[in-house]
């Protein structure tokens, strides 16, 4: 039996235990089925040890219920999650494994081949996680909220990747703002197309579907036609994309002929929330989006080191090109090149502070002090101030 749980979203899940928490093509999953597949990861990862002490655990999982299983089994554990994705290079991995130094590189058997030479090159541990999935579940640590929880690697404009460190209290800040801000429920139920190796879908869809203890529907990629088909099957209420998803969405409504034209603007009527980001939504996609669809996509900004700092309302006026203001619990300013406070319709660039921001760049304390000024985290995005809103920054995510 596993002590009482501190990470608030194992909380969470035992209070739906009953629940449906995950559709994904490896079948449909009660939140008490997360409980002990991730008990079952946990107890493989320790191998009889009492905790993972903030040992870094890589995973390269396809999106499925496995790989969630494998990201909480993780953090149960008491290790440091480092999500991998099989889209990267192989130098890429091979980098972040280096990098991130992982006691133990968890993958699934379709991947194999592909990472467990690189893997035993530099000299790790490597764990099936259909193996893992079948272990006897054992006792768990308490893990206290201030620990490391995640390390996800973001490129930025120079160098190579930093890895962004988390710990459950930020994960926890993240979640909670935006299920305040966006209105989340048990009633919700999301369908996840974006990678799981980042906040977008990691932090705004997956996290937050889980400890709302809505419903986290999950597509191993994003297909134009395949998310169309589910659209119309209807059942949903929130979706989140990226723009390029959004335009190649339009231009398959185009491309439809008329009648199914009609069938696919009604089937998202019964959506309550659409979200754009990870890169700013042209203006012209805004306005082609909310003419098929009836919806003004809610656009928001935030970063790998912050999750979201800014968002437009979810009841109120959304205007393209704006990113909105800062949410719950998140402060922002904005500071021109003398570090004064930017006046209103003058580009300065965004300072954020709040619960939410990370802890540090992995093993790189001079970038992390560097990142800092005062306490506040400079996000190097240039952004103005007009009419009370944020206006979309040079890379707002």
């Amino acid at each position: 039996m596993a002590s009482p749980p501190a990470l608030a979203l194992v909380k969470r899940a035992i209070e739906h235990r009953k629940r449906r928490a995950i559709i994904a093509r490896d079948g449909v999953y009660t939140y008490q089925d997360l409980l002990d597949a991730s008990g079952q990861m946990a107890a493989a990862l320790l191998g009889g040890q009492k905790d993972l002490r903030e040992k870094r655990i890589a995973y390269l999982v396809p999106p499925s219920f496995s790989h969630v299983a494998a990201q909480w089994g993780i953090w149960r554990a008491g290790g440091v999650a480092v999500p991998l994705a099989e889209f990267l290079p192989l130098p890429q991995i091979e980098y972040m494994i280096e990098d991130s130094d992982p006691a133990i590189v968890v993958a699934a058997s379709s991947y194999k081949e592909k990472i467990k030479p690189l893997v035993e090159r530099v000299g790790r541990r490597f764990l099936a996680a259909e193996r893992a999935l079948g272990t006897r579940p054992t006792t768990l640590p308490r893990i206290s909220p201030e620990r490391r929880a995640l390390i996800i690697y973001t490129s930025g404009t120079t160098g190579k990747p930093k890895g962004v460190v988390t710990t459950h209290a930020h994960i926890e800040a993240q979640v909670t703002s935006l299920v305040s801000a966006w209105e989340w429920t048990e009633k919700d139920h999301i369908l996840e197309v974006l990678p799981l190796n980042h906040v977008h879908g990691i932090i705004n869809v997956l996290s937050c579907a889980l400890y709302s203890g809505a419903t986290c529907e999950i597509l191993p990629g994003f297909d134009a036609a395949e998310v169309w088909g589910r659209f119309r099957r209807g059942g949903l209420t929130i979706f989140m994309a990226v723009p390029t998803i959004y335009a190649k969405l339009i231009a398959a409504w185009k491309s439809a002929p008329p009648k199914m034209r009609s069938k696919m603007s009604a089937a998202l009527a019964q959506m309550r929330l659409m979200v754009s980001g990870s890169a700013a939504l042209p203006k012209d996609a805004f306005y082609a989006w909310k003419a098929i669809s009836g919806q003004a996509l809610l656009e928001r900004y935030g970063m790998t080191e912050i999750g979201m700092a800014l968002s437009n309302p979810l009841r109120g006026e959304r205007t393209a090109g704006y990113v909105g203001t800062a949410l719950p619990r998140v402060k922002v300013r904005l500071l021109d090149e003398n570090g004064k406070p930017a006046m209103p319709g003058t580009p300065g660039e965004i300072h954020v502070r709040g619960p939410g921001v990370f802890s540090e760049y992995w093993r790189k304390p001079k970038a992390t002090r560097g990142a800092f000024r005062d306490g506040w985290f400079r996000t190097g995005d240039l952004a103005v101030f007009e009419n009370g809103r944020t206006g979309s920054s040079d890379a707002a995510l």
